[in-house]
């Protein structure tokens, strides 16, 4: 990797803007320079040449006059002809300053034509003025040298209108010539233009896309699973820089691979010891209690009423012990199960599992008069054993915590977006909304043993199942009366992709 490819990539671009500005000042400057004088050509062939053209002949036009006004003067004597000769020599001297100002003497023409029309007028046009006023008839002055000297006069006038004509013919060169230089620096810019956005791709397609895509291609190669894999970085610093980062996050991620490999070995170490206690709870526990249980009740049938009040209390006590005993192996069995044993999910039709649900509690239903009604329920894919579980669990409680009227439970299911949104409310005694997150704890009882029988897993057991199943389970703290429990389940794939057509 050479030095430039380590180069921060700030840098590389700023050298990179240095240079195309500098090119850019450089072909803007001479565009400026050329526009310049493009400017200065047209201004002097437009402003002053072709207006020079235009005073030669204003100035042809005055010496005519002088020479028009003078000749009839000397034919009719009267002084109104004498007006051109006067206005044609005014206008001979503002044609000459301005002649002068706009493109200079000219060769000299400018001046010999002052001086040869100052000669015709000293030497012809004011004697025969000066005759002619003397005598009151048609005396002149020397005609012929009059004559020579506007003919001279004549000459220079034509010679100064070609030397104009060749300032002129000189101006449109230079007008041309600027222009072609304007037009070959707009394409040089263009080309300039169009190779250095080409040159600058390229150059960062080399200094950043290239490494930037190679770096990617590494990275895409240890996301998808191949983490021994070794990136190399090349380009600028901050591209090197970033593999070098992505290689530590790489190393660190088999780190954590190799922790997590050990911490799963020991996990499935864990679930063997909780297998056999599992296996143990349920057969070798579960065995000693029975017996303690049927001893227990030999002794109450044999001894009932043999003995004093107080044994019969103590005997009484050791049986109850027994069952519950039982009882709390059996709930903790089952809530240890939930989501370690798992089995395939089907889809499960709740209308058809709560009805059996209920149909289990037709006792008890009858014994306490109870009214169970339930909506319309849903199909939703899961584990139809645990989702029984959940209902039957909160069935039960709702049968339980009866106030002193029958209990009236209603069960309902609507849909929330992405998932069911089920109750289950009943007009029980109620829970206080201070012990809305209690009641899910294991083994948590808000009444004496005595006052209603269960272990206290029952809530506990609704909350693994739901949250197994992707759900969500709480109390309904704003009820005025009874108890509502709300829990959520995700709507089938099946009746999403039916709901998206």
């Amino acid at each position: 990797m050479n030095l430039p490819q380590r180069l921060p990539a700030s840098r590389l671009l700023g050298v990179i803007v240095a240079i195309l500005l500098a090119m850019t000042a450089v072909a803007i400057s001479s565009t400026v320079v050329a526009l310049d004088s493009l400017s200065n050509a047209r201004s002097r062939s437009v402003d002053q040449i072709e207006p020079a053209g235009r005073r030669v002949n204003e100035l042809n036009r005055a010496l005519l006059d002088q020479e028009t006004g003078v000749r009839g003067f000397v034919l009719t004597s009267q002084d109104d002809f004498l007006a051109p000769y006067l206005d044609g020599q005014k206008a001979e001297t503002e044609t000459a300053a301005s002649l002068r100002e706009l493109v200079g003497d000219v060769n000299g023409r400018v001046s010999r034509i002052e001086v040869l029309a100052r000669q015709w007028r000293s030497e012809y046009a004011e004697p025969t003025v000066s005759g002619v006023e003397q005598s009151g008839g048609g005396a002149a002055g020397d005609i012929e040298r009059g004559k020579v000297l506007f003919d001279q006069l004549r000459a220079e006038v034509s010679a100064l209108r070609g030397d104009i004509g060749g300032l002129a013919r000189q101006a449109r060169e230079d007008l041309d010539q600027v222009a072609k230089v304007v037009l070959w620096l707009v394409i040089g810019m263009g080309v300039l233009l169009v190779v250095a956005i080409g040159g600058l791709s390229v150059l960062l397609h080399r200094l950043l896309v290239a490494p930037l895509a190679n770096l990617a291609a590494h990275t895409r190669q240890v996301a998808s699973g191949d983490f021994d894999h070794e990136i190399d970085a090349d380009g600028p610093l901050e591209t090197v820089m970033l593999g070098e980062d992505v290689n530590a996050m790489r190393r660190r991620i088999v780190q954590e691979l190799e922790t997590l490999d050990q911490k799963s070995a020991e996990l499935q170490r864990s679930n063997a010891e909780l297998e056999q206690f599992a296996y143990v709870a349920s057969h070798d526990l579960q065995e000693p209690l029975r017996k303690v249980a049927s001893f227990c009740q030999l002794l109450q049938r044999r001894y009932g009423g043999q003995l004093d009040e107080r044994a019969d209390q103590y005997i009484e006590f050791a049986v109850d012990g027994a069952k519950r005993m039982q009882g709390l192996i059996n709930d903790l069995l089952a809530f240890s199960r939930v989501g370690r044993i798992t089995r395939e999910r089907t889809m499960i039709d709740l209308d058809e599992l709560v009805a059996q649900v209920v149909e289990n509690f037709s006792d008890r239903v009858e014994e306490t008069g109870a009214t169970i009604t339930v909506g319309e329920l849903p199909s939703v894919r899961g584990e139809a054993t645990l989702l029984s579980a959940v209902f039957q669990n909160l069935i039960s409680n709702a049968l339980k915590f009866k106030g002193p009227s029958a209990p009236e439970i209603a069960i309902d299911a609507e849909r929330d977006g992405e998932v069911w949104k089920f109750s289950v409310r009943d007009n029980g005694i109620g829970i206080e909304p201070e012990y809305s997150d209690r009641i899910f704890v294991i083994f948590q009882r808000l009444h004496p043993k005595d006052a209603y029988p269960g272990t206290g897993i029952g809530l506990a057991m609704c909350r693994k199942i739901v949250e197994y199943h992707g759900g969500t389970i709480w109390l309904k703290t704003d009820v005025d009366s009874g108890t509502q429990f709300e829990f959520t389940l995700p709507v089938a794939a099946e009746d999403l992709v039916e709901v998206t057509a």
